[in-house]
């Protein structure tokens, strides 16, 4: 079994800070592990205050979901009692939005990344663009399919 190092956090969040730095965007981003334990989360200069908080949560709900947050919409949209009950047992906010994306190697989920600071389609984009350059998968079954 992998496992998402400090190091390969650390690649990831110097990868969504140049994105940000180049949208002239301050973001926050967050790295987890599997179990939706916090890696590493850092701060841009300027980014709003409750961005960190934003980014931790997509991230674990990307980790311990794992699927990307914007593949929970039709489950949170369909089920809103169930989602906010199982939001209310777990250690963060599950999420149902833009800008976190499960990162996953070898078809082994690794953990989640979070993103915040940007619109939603920005950090998005930001999840994938920098997930794909650093050879991570980022196709993920439908919910009921297999994990594929």
């Amino acid at each position: 079994m992998s496992r998402l190092t400090l190091a390969a956090a650390e690649e990831i969040l110097a990868g969504v800070l140049k994105r940000g730095e180049h949208l002239g965007k301050a973001l926050s981003v967050a790295v987890v592990d599997a179990g939706g334990h916090l890696i590493a989360v850092k701060r841009s200069d300027g980014a709003r205050a409750l961005t960190p908080s934003i980014a931790i949560a997509k991230a674990y709900s990307a980790a311990i979901m794992e699927r990307p947050t914007n593949m929970l919409y039709d489950w949170a949209n369909s089920n809103p009692g169930f989602f906010a009950q199982l939001s209310a047992m777990a250690s963060h906010p599950i999420v149902a939005t833009e800008g976190g994306v499960t990162v996953k190697r070898d078809g082994e989920i690794l953990g989640g990344l979070g993103v915040s600071g940007g619109t939603p389609a920005e950090d998005q984009a930001a999840c994938e663009e920098v997930l794909a350059e650093l050879g991570y998968e980022l196709v993920f079954a439908a919910w009921g399919k297999n994990r594929g």
